[in-house]
């Protein structure tokens, strides 16, 4: 009979590098570049205390990213006298912090996320929130492991912050911490994760979804993003006659639990990793970080893994499913940006769309409503003639399927002309023969166009 195996126990050293918040941020110093990690990693409990170093404190730069706030140290210090709040990727909560002049956007690409951290970047303290330790001494990334590997092993001093009800999410690789890599921990109450604020999916949401609805089929792998959209599309393919769906996606929302509990997500007919839902980062509702806790189904991986576009062009039948802001006739995108107003970011709309490209039976959606209502209750179209001073997202050349509620146009290969009298065919009929002189006064209208 074989002995059994004695674990060591890690809980003297974890008692060792116990510290309270107020401890632990003493390691930082005037100058320091300071590490947040994303989404629900953010260390609530450490941002207060640092925060309350202000006085003290000069020269202090802080990245995170699609943080639901709020964020003390960007709050604490409005005027950046002490601390500078920088974000890679908006979430709502952030953009309002880019309104008042209280945070500054970092561009990114997500595939590349992990080589600017080890190329390029400083981490002079590294702070995130973490799952409790487990028996083999690893504290779990949980729903931020797409960004957290290598920020957390490039940094000087790691701080992680145990937040009580982080789900345990099973990796592919760079999902836990050892202790051993660990400076200091903090423990502390958290309140639970609140759901997501949403409103009811719109017309113009219904008809896009169904656009694209004819392009799902048996063992299709699903990219999508989040918002009423992506979670419109779930509940519509749950009730088509399409099976064994696979997950591959930077972001898992509840699009995806929605599909499963109509038993349309299975990852059966994945021919990269079967059986396995990829995922760098979640963000959605209670209900999905239970269904991800400790799920078999579940694997979540760097986003220099899941995002990048070789490996996406691995995976068969793969389709993504991203929305826009606005796009003009030589097809260029903007995903990010009101005017020069920050609304997100690059995100990985590019790296579906250059991976997509690879793979076999791949297809790559973007979506944007034809029209939008400005403050006045003037009715524009976001199909303009041409940028003037957006930030372009996805360049031209690299733009598959534009989907409005209009219709469904692939620009792969098409010419200036082309893709103008196509994106004016899906364009908002109101502004369709205004499109047509701008196009015409571009030198993109073919004369013998209707």
């Amino acid at each position: 009979m074989r002995g059994r195996c004695q674990l060591i126990d890690f809980y003297e050293e974890y008692k060792q590098k116990l510290r309270t918040p107020d401890e632990a941020v003493k390691q930082i110093k005037d100058g320091d570049w300071v590490d947040y990690t994303a989404a629900q990693g953010f260390p609530r409990l450490l941002d207060a205390a640092l925060a309350r170093r202000k006085e003290e404190l000069h020269d202090v730069k802080i990245r995170g990213n699609l943080i639901p706030g709020p964020v003390m140290v960007a709050e604490s210090d409005p005027k950046h006298e002490h601390f500078t709040y920088n974000t890679w990727h908006c979430s709502a909560y952030e953009r309002t912090l880019c309104d008042q002049d209280m945070a500054f956007f970092i561009p990114m690409v997500f595939h590349n996320n992990s080589g600017y951290y080890k190329h390029f970047l400083t981490v002079n303290v590294a702070m995130m929130s973490v799952t409790p330790m487990d028996d083999h001494g690893f504290f779990n990334f949980s729903i931020t492991t797409g960004v957290a590997g290598e920020i957390m092993r490039e940094a000087d001093i790691v701080i992680v912050e145990i937040n009580e009800h982080l789900p345990k999410v099973y990796g592919g690789y760079d999902e836990s911490i050892h202790i051993s890599d660990v400076d200091y921990i903090v423990e502390g109450e958290h309140e639970p994760f609140m759901p997501l604020p949403k409103s009811e999916p719109t017309e113009v949401d219904s008809a896009i979804a169904n656009h694209i609805l004819p392009y799902i089929t048996n063992g299709s792998t699903l990219q999508i993003g989040i918002g009423n959209m992506p979670d419109l599309l779930g509940d519509l393919i749950g009730e088509t006659d399409v099976k064994d769906l696979g997950m591959h996606t930077e972001l898992c929302s509840d699009a995806y639990l929605h599909l499963y509990e109509k038993g349309k997500l299975t990852n059966k007919k994945k021919n990269l990793l079967p059986g396995k839902g990829v995922t760098g980062v979640t963000i959605g509702s209670p209900e999905l970080y239970e269904w991800i806790n400790e799920n078999p189904m579940i694997a979540a991986y760097p986003l220099s893994y899941v995002n990048d576009p070789r490996v996406i062009g691995e995976v068969d039948n793969i389709i993504s499913i991203n929305s826009c802001i606005s796009l003009d006739l030589y097809g260029q995108v903007n995903a990010e940006s009101s005017g020069l107003r920050q609304i997100s970011g690059t995100g990985g709309q590019l790296d579906f769309l250059e991976g997509t490209s690879y793979a076999h039976g791949g297809k790559s959606f973007i979506c944007l409503a034809s029209t939008f209502r400005d403050k006045a209750g003037v009715v524009h179209s976001n199909i303009q003639p041409r940028f003037q001073g957006e930030i372009i997202t996805s360049p031209r050349s690299q733009v598959h399927f534009i989907v409005t509620e209009f219709g469904v146009f692939n620009m792969e290969g098409m010419s200036t002309w082309q893709r103008a009298e196509g994106l004016i065919s899906i364009a908002h009929p109101d502004f369709r023969e205004e499109l047509i002189k701008a196009a015409e006064a571009q030198k993109i209208w073919r004369r013998s166009n209707k």
